[in-house]
């Protein structure tokens, strides 16, 4: 009997085993290096949700706003009071956004203004000034 072809199979076999093993050794040493990498990235998140959490602790405590209205003027109303040093008036705010200075723009800034005065941010401390409370 001539085995001579079964081990010729076997040797085929063999070394295709040999290359899928090599190519799975190299997948494993390349994703213990993304292993190490992505354990080191946890390492930092946990050192720095430490270090948030033990800031935030030493912060002093603020009142919680109400949630402003779904608008993208709101945040930066709220900027032209924080540097405000004195009342704001509806033109003031339609100059801070660029708006045209028409009497439809300055309406329309004044009724944000009076929906604020609702929200308990701001206060109209006269007719037509408004103020941070």
């Amino acid at each position: 009997m001539n085995v001579q072809p079964l081990l010729d199979a076997l040797h085929v076999q063999e070394d295709a085993f040999r290359v899928l093993a090599d190519d799975l050794r190299t997948e494993i040493t390349e994703l213990q290096g993304r292993l190490r990498e992505a354990e080191t990235h946890l390492e930092h998140l946990a050192i720095t949700r430490k270090t948030v959490t033990a800031l935030s602790e030493r912060l002093p405590a603020h009142p919680v706003s109400p949630d402003l209205p779904k608008h993208p003027d709101y945040p930066h109303i709220l900027a032209v009071f924080h540097e405000a040093t004195g009342p704001v008036r509806a033109r003031d705010i339609c100059e801070a956004l660029d708006h045209e200075l028409l009497l439809k723009n300055i309406e329309g800034a004044r009724a944000k203004l009076k929906r604020l005065v609702k929200l308990g941010i701001l206060t109209e401390i006269e007719p037509g000034n408004f103020a941070r409370k």
